[in-house]
């Protein structure tokens, strides 16, 4: 048995699992911390932003100012946002015979993998986590094709220019395999190779491993993964939530009697009090509304914000705020509330 990491963010797993024969991909997250560099996509014209000073280097040696900006004291990429793959060099990725997704924050990256590796495989998940998945797919190429841009910046990635640029982008790794966010063409393609599973279904793999997803309790559809050889058996366990929200709860009994317990998307902020956080936001949402402001919730289009909004609905009529109106701003914000009551027994 092998398991390689090919993923540097450790909430957003990518593992490839070599067992029995059989090599199996675990989940394929897409880094988007990288657009952190490049300056926003505005979707109305910005002067401030088009009038940004270019970057040159204190001595004059290095002169960027068509691909980089200076704004607020740092430097920006001026291009088409970029996202930081899984790994590919470490192995032949056309090889893997199998991807388990365990929840649709970490399918981001699976064009990428199926339409440009030579993948041949067949793709496993519930059928929330294709339909929610396919949404926040949607919603990434609307956010990034409704405002698009020319010219493509390269020169700063240069090994050598990378090293005199200011930070952060002079610790960015790894900036030539960022890529460009894929076509709605690629999702509907990476998408149509999925193959629906039910909770508990188990699923033989060439005769040698079976695989089976069990309810996570993080999300909608959201799975962990046994796989199970003849006298071995594989836990695969990804984004978890004990808590009492939306999705069901989560199956532990299954996990018992591993022989291997692979854990991922493990809490940052294992301290961290959800009920204590939500009743500080409701109370400083409060005091804004009274004083005539208004709250801005920059949250994905799916998953906690089901929970957010019946807290915030039940908290604004019993602080008597009941005539405040509620926006949910997404390209897919439709079918997402649809999607939550379509797939509720999930």
């Amino acid at each position: 048995m092998k398991l390689y990491c090919l993923s540097g963010h450790p909430t957003l797993p990518c593992n490839v699992l070599k067992f029995k024969s059989t090599t199996i991909m675990l989940d394929c997250g897409l880094d988007t911390t990288s657009v952190l560099n490049f300056l926003p996509l505005p979707l109305v014209h910005s002067p401030r932003l088009s009038k940004l000073t270019g970057w040159t280097s204190k001595d004059g040696t290095v002169n960027l100012e068509k691909e980089l900006k200076e704004c607020a004291g740092r430097v920006f990429v001026d291009s088409q946002p970029e996202f930081c793959l899984p790994e590919r060099e470490l192995l032949d990725l056309s090889t893997i015979d199998v991807i388990l997704i365990s929840n649709y924050h970490c399918m981001m990256a699976l064009p990428y993998i199926t339409e440009h590796t030579g993948f041949t495989g067949t793709v496993y998940a519930t059928e929330p986590t294709l339909q929610i998945g396919r949404l926040l797919m949607e919603e990434l190429v609307n956010f990034m094709e409704r405002v698009p841009k020319a010219q493509s910046a390269t020169c700063w990635k240069n090994k050598d220019l990378q090293r005199v640029l200011p930070g952060p982008l002079k610790e960015a790794v790894d900036v030539w395999t960022w890529k460009r966010c894929y076509s709605m063409h690629e999702v509907n393609s990476a998408l149509s190779k999925v193959q629906l599973v039910g909770y508990s279904q188990k699923v033989e793999l060439f005769g040698a491993v079976q695989v089976s997803p069990l309810s996570s309790g993080y999300s909608l559809g959201s799975s962990n993964w046994i796989i199970q050889s003849h006298h071995e058996k594989v836990s695969y366990v990804s984004g978890s939530s004990l808590l009492t929200t939306h999705p069901q709860p989560m199956d532990q009994s299954s996990l018992k009697n591993s022989d291997v317990l692979i854990l991922t998307g493990l809490t940052q902020m294992p301290t961290a009090n959800p009920d204590g956080m939500l009743g500080e936001f409701c109370s400083n949402l409060a005091m804004t509304i009274r004083a005539g402001g208004n709250v801005l919730v920059p949250c994905y289009s799916s998953g906690v914000i089901y929970d957010l909004l019946e807290c915030l609905y039940q908290f604004i009529e019993s602080a008597n705020l009941g005539t405040t109106p509620f926006y949910f701003i997404s390209p897919v914000a439709n079918s997402s509330l649809e999607f939550s009551q379509i797939f509720a027994e999930w």
